[in-house]
Order: C-alpha cells, then structure tokens, then sequence
C-alpha cells in the first residue's frame, strides 16, 4: 500500500499551483468540504475559471488534505 500511497503523493505534488480565486474556495475543501456548495463552484465559474480546473484543484486539495491527516495518525499511532 505504501507504493500507492507514494505514487498518489507524487502525483498530488506535481498539480499546477492553484489560481488566486481558488484560494478560499481550496481552504473550505481543505476544512469543511460538507459545506461546500453549487454557489461556491458558480461563483468560480463566474471568476473565469473551467469545470476541469476546479475539479483538478478540487481532488488535488483534497487527496493531500486526507494525506495530512493519515500522517497525523501514523504519527500518534506510531
């Protein structure tokens, strides 16, 4: 597992840095995906930006969020 866990940290590393705009947007992934909204993807639309650049950013935020947070318990388990 740990291979794919590498690949997919690899992978998450070599994403474009996101666009400005992206910025509150990424953190609300990052902190409270649950209250992201269709508004929220709307109003990035409105800012310029494609479907395929959120949704890229959007997983990209989000893999690398869970990454966060399962080496934080390797690291209290371990």
């Amino acid at each position: 597992m740990s291979q794919h866990l590498d690949a997919l940290r690899a992978n998450v590393a070599d994403t474009a840095a996101a666009a400005p705009e992206l910025t509150a947007y990424l953190e609300k992934v990052r902190t409270h995906a649950y209250k992201v909204t269709d508004g929220d993807v709307e109003q990035l639309k409105a800012a310029g930006l494609t479907e395929d650049e959120i949704f890229e950013q959007t997983v990209a935020a989000a893999i690398s969020e869970g990454l966060r947070r399962l080496d934080a318990a390797a690291a209290v388990i371990g």
